[in-house]
C-alpha cells in the first residue's frame, strides 16, 4: 500500500460518510430539506466517487510507470518521509472530520442553514474548536498537498477560502439562535485550530 492509496481511501471514507449522514438531516426552517436529493447532493457524491476512483487507479498506474504519469500531476515529488507525513494528516483529519460529523448529528447542513428544533452542540470535537469538520478537512488537504500533488493544493485553497468566508455566516446565526449561549462558547473555545485560533 502506497501513501497515495492511504489518501485516496481517507477521502473516499469521508465522502461516502457525507452521503450517507446527509440522508438524515434535520429540516431547514427557511423550508425544504437540506437533504442529498434538494441540494443534488447524491449525483455530486456519485461524481465524487467516480473521481476517486479514477484517481485510485492513477495513482496504482504512477507507482507502477512513475517516470511520467505522476509527473503529469505532481507539482513536486515528495520524500517517502514526506508523503507518509501527509497521508498521516490526511488520516487524523477525516477522523476529526467524520468525529464532528457524528457529535452534530441532524443538526448539519450543507449550507449555513436554521434547522427545526436547532441545538448548540459543544460536546465531542466541538469542546475544542467551533468548527471541527472544517478542521478536519483542512487538515487532510495540507496533508493531501504535501504529496504534491495538484488535487490536494485546489483542494487546501478551495477549502480554505470556502471555509473563511462561511464561518462569519455560521457564527451570525448561532449568535442569533443562542445569544446567551454563543458568546460564552465562542470565549472557551477557538474557531479552527486549538488554543491558538
Amino acid at each position: 500500500m502506497t501513501y497515495e492509496n492511504v489518501i485516496l481511501a481517507c477521502w473516499a471514507a469521508f465522502l461516502i460518510v457525507w452521503a450517507l449522514s446527509a440522508l438524515r438531516v434535520k429540516r431547514d426552517i427557511r423550508g425544504g430539506y437540506a437533504s442529498i436529493w434538494k441540494s443534488y447532493w447524491a449525483m455530486r457524491m456519485a461524481v465524487a466517487l467516480l473521481l476517486l476512483f479514477f484517481a485510485f487507479r492513477l495513482a496504482n498506474r504512477a507507482a507502477s510507470e512513475p517516470s511520467h504519469v505522476s509527473n503529469r500531476f505532481s507539482l513536486f515529488s515528495p520524500t517517502p518521509a514526506l508523503g507518509w507525513t501527509g497521508a498521516t494528516l490526511t488520516v487524523i483529519g477525516i477522523g476529526f472530520a467524520i468525529w464532528a460529523r457524528a457529535a452534530l448529528g441532524r443538526n448539519w447542513s450543507p449550507r449555513p442553514a436554521v434547522k427545526e428544533h436547532h441545538e448548540l452542540v459543544t460536546s465531542g470535537p466541538y469542546e475544542y474548536v467551533r468548527h471541527p469538520i472544517y478542521t478536519g478537512i483542512l487538515v487532510s488537504a495540507l496533508g493531501t498537498a504535501l504529496t504534491g500533488t495538484v488535487f490536494g493544493a485546489i483542494v487546501f485553497v478551495l477549502a480554505s477560502t470556502l471555509f473563511l468566508a462561511r464561518i462569519r455566516r455560521e457564527e451570525q446565526i448561532m449568535l442569533e439562535l443562542f445569544p446567551n449561549e454563543y458568546p460564552a462558547y465562542q470565549a472557551r473555545t477557538k474557531r479552527l485550530v486549538p488554543f491558538i485560533w
